[in-house]
C-alpha cells in the first residue's frame, strides 16, 4: 500500500514538472492566456477610470496594453485638456509601465 502511493505522488510530480515550468514562463509569451489577463486587466482599470471621469469626449478614446505594461491610447478628444487627462489617469494606474497617446483633438463629431 505504501508503495503505492509513493508510486502515485512520483507519477503526480513527474507529470506536473512540465505544467509548472510553463506557469512561470508565461508572460514571456503574449499569446498565453496568464499574460493576456495581465494585460487586461490593466487595460479595464485604465478604461474604468476613463468611464468614472464622466468626460463625454473620453467615451472615443480606445486603450490596449502590450506585454510590457504599456498603454497605447488612440482615438479623438473634443480638447486637449481631455486628451491630457486621459494620459494623467492612464498614468496614475496600478501596473503601467509608460503610456503613448495617439489621441486626436476633433472639436466637431
Amino acid at each position: 500500500m505504501k508503495s503505492r502511493i509513493a508510486a502515485s505522488i512520483l507519477v503526480i510530480a513527474s507529470l506536473s514538472a512540465p505544467v509548472i515550468a510553463l506557469a512561470a514562463d508565461a508572460d514571456a509569451d503574449r499569446s498565453h492566456p496568464k499574460a493576456f489577463v495581465k494585460d487586461s486587466v490593466i487595460t479595464t482599470k485604465v478604461k474604468a477610470k476613463l468611464a468614472a471621469e464622466h468626460v463625454q469626449s473620453l467615451g472615443r478614446i480606445h486603450v490596449d496594453t502590450d506585454a510590457n505594461g504599456v498603454v497605447w491610447l488612440r482615438g479623438t478628444a473634443r480638447t486637449q485638456d481631455a486628451a491630457d487627462l486621459a494620459v494623467s489617469l492612464a498614468k496614475g494606474t496600478e501596473g503601467v509601465k509608460d503610456v503613448h497617446s495617439h489621441i486626436t483633438i476633433k472639436k466637431d463629431d
